[in-house]
């Protein structure tokens, strides 16, 4: 066992619970509770559509959204848990787990999409010095590494400190992201984009960082996420 093990155990990303470096960042008890997203899912934004329905869900058949297409790992509930607290409790470690397991199921994915980078959506600088970390960063920057995939943490950048999005409705959403985010140089290499957050709801922030990477020369702009779900 690592000296690193010793003094800080890995845990479990469901229950948080000591396990040991063979578990691999989930004890077997927990396993069985992750939720994968499997066909069908939505063309646009991922999200799981019921069995023989069109092939899109009921938000993107009403909504235009600026990015091409996006993938989401999880179903929402079966991580909400474990989420909270790599965003909130300074479970960074997290990371290696869930970007690990990203990597593994939605590297096909990622090389169809023939991406040239990954970007992670940021935080404001106030937000980020009082978790400590980016978790959408660590998240891309495990998937990058596991998938030789460039990440680009310096491109797209918040300047506005806004509400936290779970307390608002879509339209809120909308109002609340006006103007959050800015671009100060030319992104034109990047032809095809990733996004990468840790959840995606409605969309919003992925639209909005999207049609920004779209102006300043983007050919296409896909989106990755650990979970999917509505009413977060």
């Amino acid at each position: 066992m690592r000296i690193r093990d010793l003094l800080f155990p890995p845990r479990c990303v469901l229950c948080d619970e000591v396990i040991s470096p063979e578990e691999g960042g989930c004890c077997e008890e927990c396993r069985p509770k992750l939720k994968y997203i499997t066909e069908p899912w939505c063309l646009k934004c991922g999200a799981p559509v019921a069995e023989g329905e069109e092939s899109f869900c009921a938000s993107c058949k009403v909504r235009n959204h600026y990015f091409t297409a996006g993938r989401a790992l999880y179903e929402y509930p079966s991580v909400r848990t474990g989420i909270y607290r790599f965003k909130y409790a300074g479970r960074a470690e997290y990371a290696e787990f869930f970007g690990r397991e990203m990597a593994e199921k939605l590297k096909t994915t990622l090389t169809g999409w023939q991406t040239d980078g990954l970007i992670p959506i940021p935080l404001h600088k106030s937000r980020e010095r009082k978790r400590g970390y980016n978790q959408a960063e660590k998240l891309a920057r495990a998937i990058g590494r596991y998938c030789d995939i460039p990440v680009f943490d310096k491109v797209v950048f918040r300047r506005e400190k806004t509400r936290p999005m779970k307390e608002l409705n879509v339209k809120e959403r909308q109002n609340n992201l006006k103007k959050a985010f800015i671009i100060p140089q030319d992104v034109v290499k990047l032809k095809r984009p990733v996004l990468v957050d840790d959840i995606y709801t409605t969309g919003t922030t992925m639209d909005s960082v999207a049609k920004l990477l779209l102006e300043k020369g983007a050919v296409e702009v896909y989106t990755l996420t650990l979970a999917i779900g509505t009413g977060i």
